[in-house]
């Protein structure tokens, strides 16, 4: 799921000491929910980074990964919480605690990673963009499945979980960006519960 990073930050010409992806792409995240995600140009985060766009494209290589931040920090904590099985837990149970655990930001992080997926949800170009991000999610839980499983990860088991694992993220992300007043966590949590015991016959 995408990254929401932690500070705030502002803009203005004249790069700032604390210039990085986060700043970059959290000035961006300001513009497109302010203005409109294609009425933004690279320019205009550019100028609200308070860098120039050849810079700007050293952080992200195009203007839809700019609404997805570290989006391969946010797979790296996924990849750690799968590794961490604890005695006793199934396949299943350990992929459901690790995407609660890798998903779960508090305060302002919060706001910013419904900004984020209500952007990435209803923006037509961002939604042909997702299928890449999707699938590299989907890669990261198959390759879980197919280590456990003894498996590949092209395996038919793995892929489908892999995609199932996804389609209940996601009803998860969707219900929670359209009812603010609810919780991330506790709609992960459901609906990974569902699928766990959809697999409660998998090896564990």
């Amino acid at each position: 799921m995408p990254e929401p990073g932690t500070n705030r930050v502002g803009g203005g010409r004249g790069r700032p000491r604390s210039t990085n992806r986060e700043h970059v792409a959290r000035a961006a995240l300001a513009l497109f929910v302010a203005q409109g995600f294609e009425e933004t140009t690279l320019a205009d985060v550019a100028d609200a980074a308070g860098i120039g766009r050849r810079t700007l494209f050293r952080y992200f290589a195009s203007k839809n990964d700019l609404v997805w931040g570290d989006f391969e920090g946010a797979l790296d904590r996924l990849r750690a919480q799968l590794a961490q099985a604890r005695p006793g837990e199934t396949m299943m149970q350990t992929l459901a605690r690790a995407v609660v655990a890798s998903n779960h930001y508090e305060g302002a992080a919060l706001e910013d990673l419904r900004l984020r997926v209500r952007l990435i949800t209803t923006v037509p170009a961002l939604q042909a963009h997702s299928t890449v991000r999707y699938g590299e999610w989907r890669r990261v839980v198959s390759e879980f499945v197919a280590r456990r499983l003894r498996q590949a990860p092209d395996d038919v088991t793995p892929l489908m979980i892999g995609h199932m694992a996804l389609g209940a993220s996601m009803a998860a992300f969707v219900r929670w960006v359209t009812h603010p007043e609810e919780s991330l966590d506790g709609h992960l949590r459901a609906t990974y519960e569902h699928l766990t015991r959809a697999f409660d016959g998998l090896p564990a």
